[in-house]
């Protein structure tokens, strides 16, 4: 599922491709992608551009303007479900594998959305902040102030991994982010939230922001994410080959992973550097 560090991507790759091109059509294959009625959003998107990009945790948020400068903004959200990707392409070549929605530019370019397993959503909003609220969206995780996170803590009682989680307690932290998250500061993802001391708190705070910035910077392929990693083992843990044996042990201590289900989520930790 792309997290935060994919949609950042996604993000950077739209504003590099496609802004200040008037959109000249949209094609879409299967209405049930939209949130939006297609002629609405058909109204509302012909004619105008792309001006710019923002991104809340998963939630990747388009501005729009047109020739029109009186006109109401207009903010296009995409939420990539599960598989979920982008695709900018001449319209000479075919149309991208499972690009259901395709937004053609007036310059013989075209911008894919690409929905393989259709959990996927387009859609309008008119207003980013309400629609913040409304779905109770918190902070970005790479936005979030230590003073913020310690806050958003602090208000729960619960087990830490399913409050970092929760998506009104910083957005984009997805499973295997939070495990690394709590590796990278040593703490047990069965710990009660309500325990954990500033220290540990800050050391949350600084692991939220290494991990995410490390895994934009290496575009998301997790392989070549550094070896003191825990999604290492976490990825060589589904492989079919036979060595997969020593890639299941801590890269820092040795001791072997624990795979347990926290909060009906499967996770990954070290039992001698993560301790309750």
């Amino acid at each position: 599922m792309p997290e935060l560090p994919e949609v950042e991507i996604y993000r950077r790759y739209l504003e590099t491709s496609s802004l200040h091109q008037p959109i000249e059509a949209i094609e879409v294959e299967d209405v049930n992608l939209l949130t939006t009625p297609f002629s609405t959003l058909q109204e509302a998107l012909v004619g105008r551009w792309f001006t710019g990009t923002e991104r809340v945790g998963k939630n990747l948020f388009v501005l729009t303007d047109g020739p029109d400068n009186s006109s109401e903004p207009v903010v296009v959200h995409m939420h990539f479900g599960m598989t979920g990707d982008l695709e900018y392409y001449h319209s000479s070549l075919d149309r991208p594998k499972y690009a259901r929605i395709v937004f053609h530019f007036r310059n013989g370019f075209n911008l894919g959305f690409i929905c393989p397993r259709k959990f996927e959503r387009i859609g309008l909003i008119e207003n980013i902040d309400t629609y913040l609220k409304r779905k109770k969206i918190g902070k970005d995780g790479l936005e979030i102030t230590f003073s913020e996170l310690t806050g958003q803590i602090h208000r729960k009682k619960a087990l830490i991994k399913p409050v970092l989680m929760d998506q009104q307690t910083v957005a984009g932290l997805g499973n295997w982010i939070v495990d690394e998250v709590l590796f990278q500061a040593r703490i047990h993802p069965e710990k009660p939230s309500d325990q954990l001391t500033d220290d540990e708190i800050r050391h949350l705070h600084e692991a939220i922001q290494f991990v995410l910035k490390t895994a934009i910077r290496h575009e998301a392929q997790y392989r070549d994410f550094p070896v003191g990693f825990l999604i290492h083992v976490r990825e060589w843990d589904d492989s079919p080959y036979d060595d997969v044996e020593a890639h299941k042990f801590c890269p820092r201590c040795q001791t072997r992973i624990t795979k347990s289900e926290v909060g009906g989520r499967t996770t990954y930790f070290c039992p001698n550097e993560q301790r309750l």
